[in-house]
């Protein structure tokens, strides 16, 4: 990723961004060659338009680009993709922030999940002179840790199991001189994670298959205790409720929660915030087998409370269920969970905007806040209480999949709480962890959603180390 970047100003080509309001002004004090250009190019510093403007010789010589009046970092991401190969240097005034959206935009635009591609293409990719006054150290933390929770979720589930969710989870905590310790398969039943095993035992084959509880510890002992948790199931076929072809498609993603709670799990330490990190992903695959689940069975759970099953295609709240009983018997300042939960949660905020429940105001408000400054927002829905009634069993102390089809997300929500104690800090959100279509810095696929937003708010809460 830095090989997107130089320190080399030699025969750098002036890129101008231009507000449309600013663009006649700028314009009138342009020499007549380039003011003729423009006119004949149609160029008008429309948002995200270019115009590429020759010098003497031929070459390249600028190029002009058209910005809103308040651009935000998805504004700049068009940038890269119109340039030829070349080295650019950023020519203006520009407002405080606005050159890091404009590194991290060029960053993310130069993704590509080029795992199984046969490619001829040997086009060496713009290059961006780093930006006067940018903070290149949160520019490329943001692109690399957004570029590892995608290339996570966009692996096929082939080759992205539990075992090698876990595998990704050890080299982060090698990297970092972090603790790694993994339960797994029928070890969990000996450690008391009994639902995570309910929903993993189906899977069968190679070892990677097996579920699993991955666990990652790092940072100060004595530092403010942070406990992030995420739902990695690596497949998701919807058990014996099995899930249609096209509702399967999908399906390799449903272990985006626990690539998020990878991703912002390595921006902490990369970071040094000064916290004491716990991550805890159960790693599953909701398979179909002679001992796979059934409608109407009743597990345990770590907490001590029964789950009937309404439906074994709700199964990541199961896992969630006891990962998040373990989080909170060690009562952490704050504990946050990501997970790909709910379809419904998508029907009432749409693929881009993940849902936020949280049962502490002031988080809440800093989270909402820190995700809007960093183009990362968040929306919070309810923990209601009136709808607590609907996650109750006929059998059982809880059902994973009320009869009710209203509030999904917020009674999935509801389940989780009640694995979490009252006094405790805890951020539940909801996200699709997938581009439906590409834009400019987004491609189709794997997307992180929240991950900078939740890392702002937590290194404005804890500082560094």
């Amino acid at each position: 990723m830095t090989d997107l970047f130089t320190d080399n100003a030699a025969a750098a080509i002036a890129l101008s961004p231009l507000r449309k309001e600013a663009f006649e002004a700028w314009l009138a004090g342009q020499p007549e060659r380039l003011r003729n250009w423009i006119a004949d190019t149609g160029f008008s510093a429309d948002a995200g338009s270019l115009c590429l403007i020759p010098g003497l010789t031929g070459a390249l010589e600028r190029v002009v680009f058209g910005l809103p009046e308040t651009p935000g970092l998805w504004d700049w991401a068009a940038l890269p993709s119109g340039l030829p190969s070349g080295v650019y240097a950023l020519d203006g005034d520009f407002a405080a922030g606005e050159v890091d959206d404009a590194a991290l935009a060029w960053a993310l635009s130069g993704y590509d999940f080029d795992r199984y591609k046969k490619s001829d293409d040997d086009k060496t990719p713009p290059v961006l002179l780093w930006p006067e006054g940018c903070d290149r150290a949160a520019a490329l933390r943001a692109a690399r840790f957004t570029g590892l929770v995608r290339n996570l979720i966009n692996t096929p589930a082939a080759d992205m199991g539990p075992g090698h969710l876990a595998a990704a989870g050890r080299d982060l905590a090698d990297e970092f001189s972090a603790d790694f310790a993994v339960v797994e398969g029928d070890d969990l039943l000996t450690e008391n994670y009994p639902a995570i095993h309910a929903v993993g035992r189906a899977a069968s084959g190679d070892d990677h298959r097996a579920p699993r509880l991955i666990d990652i510890r790092w940072g100060n002992a004595e530092a403010p205790k942070l406990t992030i948790v995420g739902k990695g199931v690596c497949f998701d076929s919807g058990g014996l409720d099995l899930k249609s072809a096209a509702g399967m498609k999908l399906m390799k993603k449903d272990m985006g929660g626990g690539a998020h709670a990878l991703g912002l799990a390595g921006m902490i330490m990369d970071a040094g915030l000064a916290v004491r990190l716990r991550v805890l992903v159960p790693a599953v695959e909701n398979s179909v087998s002679g001992n796979a689940m059934r409608p109407g069975d009743v597990i345990a759970t770590r907490a001590g409370l029964s789950v009937e099953i309404g439906n074994t295609d709700a199964e990541g709240r199961l896992v969630l269920a006891d990962a998040l009983t373990e989080a909170t018997s060690e009562t952490p300042d704050l504990i946050i969970d990501f997970a790909t939960l709910t379809g419904a949660a998508r029907v009432a905020l749409g693929p881009d905007l993940p849902a936020l429940f949280c049962n502490d105001e002031a988080v809440a408000a800093d989270i909402l806040a820190a995700g809007i400054a960093a183009d990362d927002a968040l929306w919070r829905m309810p923990l209601w209480p009136g709808y607590r009634k609907m996650v109750e069993g006929s059998v059982a102390d809880l059902t994973n999949s009320p009869d009710s089809s209203f509030a999904g997300a917020i009674t999935a929500a509801l389940f989780l709480e009640r694995f979490v104690e009252a006094s405790q800090r805890w951020a539940h959100i909801d996200l699709m962890a997938w581009n439906p279509k590409s834009r400019a810095g987004r491609p189709e696929g794997g997307e992180a959603m929240g991950l900078r937003g939740v890392f702002a708010m937590l290194a404005e809460r804890y500082g560094g180390g």
